[in-house]
């Protein structure tokens, strides 16, 4: 029988194609488009998902190796620096790694835990992990959206 951990990993990373099939088809020049006056470049929205995803190994899991600096976070704005796509894919390849790793070493009761943070309240470890599965997959098709029809 699989433990809680081993299914909420196949669910998260079931849900995570929805991103990296579409990283393996961005272009450098993709990275700059947005669509209209969205404040999202496709370049923010690969470096945020990667940010995010680094906070939760930090924040929700409490992986102390973490050093994150979440400047999409910080600045809530594509400040037009996200435009070298092999350090993006770098980045949200270690931060899938990051998660994945902490995420690997949950115990069944772990995911019953209630953590705390200040972007989402008190919550166990399990519905926490409920939003990053969220949050990649609705970055995912926003990024779609800008890559089609953005300029």
């Amino acid at each position: 029988m699989k433990t809680k951990a081993e299914i909420l990993l196949e669910l998260w990373i079931e849900a995570r194609t929805r991103f990296t099939n579409q990283l393996e088809k961005i272009t450098s020049e993709d990275l700059r488009k947005k669509l209209g006056d969205c404040p999202n470049s496709v370049g923010f929205l690969i470096r945020h998902i990667g940010d995010v995803e680094l906070l939760f190994a930090k924040n929700v899991f409490g992986d102390n190796t973490v050093k994150v600096t979440a400047k999409t976070v910080i600045d809530q704005r594509d400040t037009g620096e996200w435009t070298d796509l092999e350090v993006l894919k770098s980045y949200v390849t270690e931060s899938f790694e990051k998660l994945k790793s902490i995420v690997e070493k949950q115990t069944d009761e772990d995911w019953e835990m209630t953590i705390s943070t200040k972007e989402f309240g008190s919550k166990t470890k399990s519905e926490a992990f409920g939003r990053i599965v969220s949050h990649t997959t609705y970055h995912a098709g926003q990024l779609a959206i800008i890559k089609k029809y953005g300029s």
